[in-house]
């Protein structure tokens, strides 16, 4: 096994950074993407736990209630 480093301020700096930056994606689908997404079959399973998952969370009462 590898001997522990510790890292340096300027690493956990540059980490720190990355951290902070805003998560996009480095580019739009193109539309023969977009079109081969939309062509796959949809699992019947995770439809219907999708829709259970709505209806839940249409009438969650409590904490974590988004209002």
């Amino acid at each position: 096994m590898a001997d522990r480093t510790r890292p340096s301020s300027e690493t956990r700096e540059s980490e720190r950074k990355e951290a902070s930056r805003a998560h996009v994606a480095d580019r739009e689908p193109t539309p023969d993407e977009l079109h081969l997404a939309d062509a796959l079959p949809l699992d019947p399973d995770v439809a219907d736990y999708e829709e259970e998952m709505l209806e839940r969370g249409a009438h969650q009462k409590g904490e974590g209630r988004i209002p």
